[in-house]
C-alpha cells in the first residue's frame, strides 16, 4: 500500500474584513477585472500567520477534472495532505474541444478568490468577460428579444466578479500548475475503496492502493465512485443533442452582447463570445441519443443550415462562418437528483453527485461551490487539538456539506431541465391549420401566452439569476 507523501507545514487561514468593498479595473474594451473582499466568505487562501497549528488531514480525489482540481488546491491551502487520482489528464483536456469554453458566473469566481486569490486572477485575466454587456434570451425565428438579464448590476453591488467565460483547457493548465504534479497523478483510475474505522483505501485500475481519512468522488456524470456507493445507474438523455461551433469572425454586436440563448420549438441556439475575434455557439437539436447525422466529414455545416433554415440572420451566419472541421456533436444526458451524496467517509462533489444539464451555465459553477463548501467542513474538524480525527466527526463533517449544500444544488438542477422541458411546447406564433388565403401562411400572429410570458419572464428570471449568482448558499 502506497502512503500519501506529507505537506511540510500547515497553512493556516484569515478573515475577510466585515465591509465589502470592490475595485473594478478596464483591462480593454471588453474585459473587466473585479476584486472583491468581505462578502462573508471564510479564506481559504492560507497566507496567514500566527494561527494554532492543526491535524492534518489525508484527502484521496477520484478525478482530476475542473471539480477535483479546485478541490485539491482548496485542500492543498488548508494544509491537508491531498492526492489526485486521475485516469487520463490528456482525455480530459481534449474534452475541452468538445465542450467549448466555460461559463464561470459570478458566484463561482466569488468562491475562486477565497479558495486561492492569486489563481482567481490569473483565471479572471485569462477569461473574457461577458457579465458588462447584454445577456439574454431572444426568438430564434425573429432575432427579437425576449428577456434580457442584468449581470452587471447584481456583481457590482454585492462587490462580485463579473461573469465570463474561458477556455476548459486554459482554466485546466491554470488549475494543474497550482496543484502542483507532486498531488497529481495521471494514468491512475480509481475502480474500488473499501474502508474501516480509521480509514478508506482505494484501488486503482493498476492494482496499487493508496489510503486516507477521505475520499471524494469528483469523476464526473460517469463516476465510479458513485457506482460504488450507489450501484451503477443509467444516465438520462435530456432528448437533446448538441452541436458545437466555434468561428473566427466578429459579429457587429460584439461590444453590446455577451452571450445570447434563440429560442425555437424542440430547438435552442446559444452564442456567446469568448474573446480575441472568436465566437462559440451551440445548437441543441430534439433528437434520439446517438443520432449522428453530422459524423466527420464534409456536409456537418450543411445538415445544420437545413435544421435552422428558417431561423434569423444572426443564427445562419455563425453557422455560415464556421469550417466543418470546427463543428462537433454530443449527446445532453444528466441524472435524478439524489438527496444523500455519500456514505461512511466518502462523498461526492460536481458532476459526480448532481449532473445538469448545460441550459443556465452552472455544473461548473456549483462543482467550485462544492469544493469550497466540503473543504470549509473539514476544516473546522481539522483545527482539533486532538492527535487524531474520530471517524464520527469525519462522517459528521462530510454530511453536514451534503446538507448545506443540497437546496441550492437541487433547485437550479431542476431550473436547468425545466429549460428544456419549456422548449418542447415554445409556440411563438399562432398556426393557421388551414390557411384559406395564399399570403396567410407567411403571416405571423404572436401567441398570447407569449405576450404574457414577455412581461412576467423577465422579471422571474431576473429575480432567480440574482439569487443564483449572489453567493454559494
Amino acid at each position: 500500500m502506497a502512503p500519501l507523501i506529507g505537506l511540510d507545514s500547515c497553512i493556516q487561514y484569515k478573515n475577510f474584513a466585515n465591509i465589502s468593498a470592490f475595485r473594478v479595473e478596464k483591462f480593454s474594451m471588453r474585459k473587466y477585472y473585479v476584486s472583491s473582499e468581505g462578502r462573508g466568505y471564510v479564506n481559504l487562501d492560507g497566507n496567514s500567520n500566527g494561527k494554532k497549528e492543526k491535524k492534518s488531514l489525508r484527502v484521496l480525489i477520484a478525478g482530476g477534472g475542473i471539480a477535483g482540481l479546485v478541490l485539491a488546491l482548496a485542500a492543498k491551502n488548508r494544509g491537508f495532505e491531498v492526492k489526485v487520482f486521475e485516469k487520463d489528464l490528456s482525455a480530459v483536456r481534449g474534452e475541452g474541444r468538445h465542450r467549448g469554453p466555460i461559463q464561470l458566473l459570478s458566484n463561482a469566481l466569488s468562491v475562486l478568490e477565497a479558495i486561492d486569490g492569486n489563481v482567481a486572477k490569473q483565471i479572471m485575466e485569462a477569461g473574457c468577460v461577458t457579465g458588462n454587456r447584454i445577456n439574454g434570451i431572444a426568438d430564434g425565428l425573429s432575432g427579437e428579444w425576449f428577456a434580457k438579464f442584468d449581470l452587471l448590476t447584481p456583481a457590482i453591488r454585492r462587490g462580485l466578479p463579473l461573469t465570463l467565460v474561458i477556455c476548459r483547457m486554459l482554466l485546466q493548465d491554470i488549475l494543474v500548475n497550482a496543484v502542483g504534479p507532486e498531488i497529481l497523478s495521471n494514468k491512475s483510475k480509481v475502480v474500488d475503496f473499501m474502508e474501516d474505522s480509521n480509514k478508506v483505501i482505494v484501488t486503482l485500475a493498476d492494482g496499487c492502493q493508496y489510503d486516507g481519512e477521505v475520499l471524494i468522488g469528483a469523476d464526473g456524470i460517469w463516476s465510479e465512485v458513485r457506482s460504488k456507493l450507489f450501484g451503477r445507474q443509467e444516465a438520462k438523455y435530456s432528448n437533446y443533442t448538441c452541436y458545437s461551433g466555434l468561428t473566427k469572425y466578429v459579429p457587429p454586436y460584439i461590444n453590446t452582447v455577451g452571450y445570447r440563448v434563440f429560442l425555437g420549438r424542440d430547438q435552442y441556439f446559444v452564442a456567446s463570445d469568448i474573446g480575441n475575434g472568436k465566437m462559440q455557439w451551440y445548437a441543441f437539436n430534439r433528437e434520439p441519443p446517438m443520432n449522428n447525422i453530422i459524423s466527420s466529414g464534409a456536409g456537418k455545416k450543411k445538415t445544420l443550415l437545413k435544421l435552422f433554415s428558417s431561423w434569423c440572420d444572426e443564427v445562419i451566419t455563425l453557422i455560415m462562418e464556421t469550417p466543418d472541421h470546427m463543428i462537433l456533436q454530443r449527446d445532453i444526458y444528466d441524472r435524478d437528483m439524489i438527496y444523500s451524496w455519500g456514505t461512511g467517509r466518502v462523498t461526492l462533489v460536481g458532476d459526480a453527485a448532481h449532473p445538469m444539464q448545460p441550459n443556465l451555465g452552472q455544473g461548473g459553477c456549483m462543482a467550485i461551490e462544492d469544493c469550497y463548501q466540503l473543504v470549509l467542513e473539514l476544516d473546522k474538524i481539522a483545527n482539533s487539538r486532538s492527535s487524531t480525527l474520530p471517524s464520527d466527526q469525519i462522517v459528521s463533517a462530510l454530511r453536514r456539506y451534503e446538507k448545506k449544500r443540497l437546496f441550492r444544488v437541487s433547485t437550479i438542477h431542476k431550473a436547468s431541465r425545466m429549460a428544456s422541458q419549456v422548449l418542447a411546447v415554445y409556440q411563438p406564433y399562432i398556426e393557421f391549420g388551414f390557411v384559406p388565403l395564399p399570403g396567410l401562411s407567411t403571416f405571423r400572429i404572436i401567441h398570447p401566452g407569449i405576450q404574457v410570458a414577455r412581461m412576467l419572464f423577465p422579471i422571474l428570471m431576473q429575480q432567480f439569476m440574482t439569487w443564483m449568482i449572489s453567493g454559494h448558499g
